[in-house]
């Protein structure tokens, strides 16, 4: 991809692809093709190169898809896109890993809802250690956080980060139109990598990370997620 400010530029691509790799494949034009229809005339609608958002979408059309759905946006590059789910690996103890893709190939990787790898967005994070626990969303308790980060010389940086836990409470987050139950944890980091605060937003009935502003390394900053549907 030609830098991060590719994920804003083919938002609408991104959409397409959602929307397509959650389709049924029957011969009859499934709903999500429908769906993308009326997407597609609201992405036309906006006519300002400037603008940095994602092309609307609504409840009804996020409930139409058949599967997941992420918006990721990048705080420091006025950048964003939706993502769909490329692949999972259930590792047992040591949490579930979903693989995330834009429409043009960038991809994140979540560990239980936890960042720990990107692909395609410059400086990427190639591995990223952390503690989490079985099928609980969210990080499970404090301690090291180590990452690696690609530079711009291409070579590796480890980052060795030292991190509390604090849980906030319950609080209600709403996301297009449905409001969801969750506890804000928020985890306190410092080390090599400065001071770190990473904020996650668990809906523990649902056992998913709903909502969360999670720091990516000192080229990408921070990225905030949001799982959209289901």
């Amino acid at each position: 991809m030609g830098g991060v400010l590719g994920m804003r530029v083919l938002a609408s691509l991104a959409l397409a692809v959602l929307l397509a790799a959650c389709s049924s494949g029957t011969e009859e034009a499934p709903l999500q093709v429908q769906v993308f229809s009326n997407t597609r005339d609201l992405i036309r609608q906006r006519i300002s190169p400037a603008e940095t958002g994602l092309p609307p979408v609504t409840r009804a059309q996020l409930d139409a898809l058949d599967g997941p759905a992420l918006e990721v946006t990048l705080e420091t590059r006025g950048a964003a896109a939706y993502l769909y789910v490329n692949a999972e690996r259930d590792e047992g103890a040591a949490g579930q890993v979903t693989v995330w893709r834009t429409g043009d190939n960038s991809t994140l990787a979540l560990r239980n809802g936890v960042l720990v790898a990107t692909r395609g967005l410059g400086g990427d994070i190639l591995s990223s250690e952390i503690r989490v626990s079985g099928g609980q969303p969210g990080p499970s308790g404090g301690g090291a956080h180590v990452m690696l980060i690609r530079g711009g010389d291409e070579e590796a940086r480890r980052l060795v980060l030292v991190c509390d836990l604090e849980d906030l409470g319950a609080e209600t987050v709403e996301i297009v139109e449905r409001r969801y139950p969750t506890r804000h944890l928020r985890q306190s980091c410092s080390g090599s990598g400065g001071e770190v605060v990473n904020d996650y937003w668990v809906e523990e009935r649902a056992g998913v990370v709903r909502q969360s502003r999670q720091w990516a390394g000192p080229h990408l900053g921070y990225l905030r997620l949001r799982q959209l549907a289901p």
